[in-house]
């Protein structure tokens, strides 16, 4: 099963006050010999050293070891099945303790195998897998053939076709060459209509939310035909475009070519937004950079992109109660009072609260200039500097009900 965006949002907002969440990435290796072993001995081992962190961590209630003792196991054993799949990656999410049991096929372009136990599900990996990558559509087009795909999680997914059948021609130009000429404009007139269909599809896609971004792939010729029938918002909504014949191109060199496409497209907005973040923050503009300002700007709902450092990693405390996040590792929180709890790394708590309002993100590597200022900052849609105090208890509230009405804060943040 691949992930939608309204399952990403549905592990963003579980969490289970056991800690008995278990967040399982497999990430396929080459193996060394013909026993294939690898794999399951690594994740026999990391099952083990989960188990013994949470029993060392928690010794007291009984069935809560029982619930991860009993997702591990299930774990260990479908690492068998795991040893025959080695084109994909997997993603397990299970809590046995609430009859939870989630497995995704992913790329195989996972940072490595991983195992995490915790009170609610690891979703940095995905993150990473993720990134800021919209629904992208990919039109491959000539003159009377249109086929289109989704590109989702590296797996290309027809989807429609359009067909327009040539003209039958007649055995001859005719008297002085007239039916030669009316039959060449009957062929044009046709191709006109094909692509004004085509582009009538995309124009459909993209305001059915089908797609946000989309990719062109055509001969020269044909996308100046095509190009001028588009609507103004579906030519600005387009990636890129690479050369192919629609007849002859394979669905893998489709993808590669998306991919790449893709690739660039991201390191330009990154880089383009990291420098417009630090930039603002530093005019006291509508941007902040630093662990506790973007903390402050998540919780009043005034984020519209976050960017994080690859490797960003830091401590902060997290509320029992209403689950306010704090830079100072206080004890007790300054909005509702409850106990706090330590976080050894922010940067994962912060993701349901990017996941639930749908807020662009992110991970920058290799800026030095986004080193200096905490390898963390955000571009904001509005400051609030001026505003009012706010009850950050009541903001944190806000954030978790964005994961049942997730609709109603998606118009706040447009991209």
């Amino acid at each position: 099963m691949t992930l939608t965006r309204e399952q990403i949002r549905e592990l963003a907002s579980f969490q289970d006050e056991k800690s008995c969440a278990v967040s399982f990435y497999f990430q396929p290796s080459t193996p060394r010999n013909k026993a294939h072993k690898e794999d399951a001995i690594l994740i026999k081992d990391l099952a083990r050293e989960a188990l013994h962190r949470f029993e060392t961590k928690d010794k007291t209630e009984k069935d809560k070891r029982e619930y991860v003792r009993a997702d591990l196991a299930r774990i260990v054993r479908l690492s068998g099945e795991l040893r025959s799949n080695g084109t994909h990656g997997k993603a397990v999410f299970a809590c046995a303790a609430q009859d939870i049991w989630h497995e995704y096929e992913l790329p195989a372009t996972l940072s490595g195998t991983q195992l995490f136990v915790d009170r609610y599900f690891h979703l940095r990996p995905l993150a990473h897998l993720l990134g800021a990558t919209p629904r992208l559509g990919v039109v491959v087009v000539d003159r009377h053939r249109a086929r289109i795909f989704d590109l989702r999680l590296g797996e290309l997914i027809e989807r429609e076709g359009l067909f327009q059948p040539l003209s039958r021609k007649g055995r001859s130009d005719g008297y002085a060459g007239y039916d030669g000429g009316h039959a060449q404009r009957r062929v044009d007139d046709e191709a006109l209509h094909h692509f004004k269909a085509v582009a009538e599809v995309l124009k459909d896609s993209l305001e059915k939310g089908v797609f946000e971004k989309w990719i062109l792939a055509c001969q020269d010729i044909h996308r100046s035909q095509l190009e001028p029938q588009l609507h103004a918002y579906v030519s600005q909504a387009l990636l890129g475009r690479f050369q192919a014949d629609v007849g002859h191109i394979s669905n893998d060199q489709i993808r590669i070519h998306a991919d790449l496409i893709v690739e660039q497209w991201q390191s330009d907005r990154r880089r383009q937004l990291a420098s417009e973040a630090v930039s603002r923050a530093r005019s006291h503009a509508r941007g902040v950079t630093g662990l506790r300002r973007v903390l402050r700007s998540l919780e009043l709902g005034e984020v519209q992109t976050l960017l994080m450092g690859e490797n960003f990693q830091a401590h902060a405390v997290e509320c029992s109660g209403c689950g306010h996040l704090d830079a100072h590792l206080v004890s007790f929180c300054p909005s509702c009072g409850r106990a706090t709890q330590e976080l050894v790394d922010v940067g994962e708590a912060i993701l349901p609260w990017v996941i639930r309002r749908d807020i662009e993100m992110f991970y920058v590597k290799d800026d030095p200039e986004f080193d200096k200022v905490g390898n963390i900052a955000a571009l904001l849609r509005f400051r609030s500097d001026n505003a009012p105090p706010v009850n950050l208890a009541v903001a944190a509230q806000l954030g978790r009900a964005g994961a049942a009405y997730p609709g109603r804060l998606r118009k706040f943040a447009s991209r």
